[in-house]
């Protein structure tokens, strides 16, 4: 009796262990893993440690930054070859590249701490290191060893300026995000407008475009807006008026037209159309810096 009594309290204890390794078991897999920049280097969109291997989708978006990468360093070789023209358009092929891996990842819930991780690689060799050697290939190389501290400033400028980002992407304090500002020029935006001599050069085929000194100055502003600290426009926080939608609709349109015929026209107006809205970001957050003020006393 005695002995019957033990048996069926060790099956109870065995039973109960059995059912709290199983639940141990299955937690993992039933919590979502963490996406975004606080997720671990091992862990995709899903949390997929089942052995199953990763989803195509949640691939996907690394694939394109790849080949955001492929496209700004083959604009390396083509300047070693000379080719000027496809050099930049290579490097402008990896910014429109850059500009549809991050958000295809959010629409397929695929972001990873190491797709961000990749993305600012890549956006460090494809808008910093690759225009700074086609430049200098292109003219600095004509300023010795000045040419060369433009090309190494307008490199380091642009890894400084990712690095921040990186640094500032779980700060949840961030007054100009919060207001719909990007904090200093972005990378390919960066690219794109250090290239804007070489646009003008390309169509007029004026000297001047090509001095290495006018050329080194200007890679040198642009590198300070791409570590500076005031606000600029983000695209995807304009929200246009209901009432001017198909106007702009049509006015895309029409950009698009021009940028098949007349490629480097359309690329020096966008850049010289992007300086122009500088200042009117710095008033527009100076308006929104205030109201806040305001508030917060009130």
């Amino acid at each position: 009796m005695r002995n019957s009594a033990f048996t069926r309290f060790g099956a109870a204890q065995l039973r109960g262990e059995l059912v709290k390794r199983r639940a141990k078991s299955e937690t993992p897999s039933s919590l979502p893993a963490r996406v975004g920049p606080k997720a671990d280097e091992g862990e995709d969109a899903h949390g997929a440690s089942d052995g199953r291997g990763l989803a195509l989708r949640a691939m996907m978006p690394n694939a394109i930054t790849a080949a955001a990468l492929c496209a700004g360093l083959t604009g390396v070789r083509f300047a070693i070859e000379g080719q000027w023209a496809f050099a930049v358009l290579a490097v402008i092929l990896a910014g429109l590249l850059d500009g549809v891996d991050g958000r295809i990842a959010r629409l397929l819930n695929a972001q990873s701490r190491f797709g961000a991780e990749l993305d600012s690689l890549a956006d460090s060799l494809s808008f910093g290191m690759a225009p700074a050697l086609i430049l200098y290939m292109w003219s600095l190389q004509d300023l010795d060893r000045f040419g060369w501290f433009a090309a190494l400033g307008f490199a380091i400028c642009c890894a400084l300026r990712l690095a921040r980002f990186n640094a500032r992407i779980d700060v949840e304090d961030q007054p100009h995000q919060s207001a719909g500002f990007l904090t200093g020029v972005p990378a390919p935006v960066g690219a794109t407008l250090a290239f804007t001599p070489f646009y003008l050069w390309h169509e007029t085929g004026m000297a001047i475009f090509r001095d290495p000194v006018v050329l080194a100055v200007w890679m040198s502003l642009i590198a300070i807006l791409l570590i500076s600290n005031m606000p600029t426009l983000s695209w995807a926080a304009i929200r246009p008026r209901r009432d001017i939608r198909l106007p702009l609709l049509a006015f895309a349109a029409i950009g698009f037209a021009a940028a098949l015929l007349e490629p480097w026209w359309s690329l020096t107006a966008l850049s010289l159309g992007y300086l122009a809205l500088i200042p009117y970001a710095l008033i527009k957050y100076a308006k929104i810096k205030r109201r806040r003020a305001a508030e917060a006393i009130s």
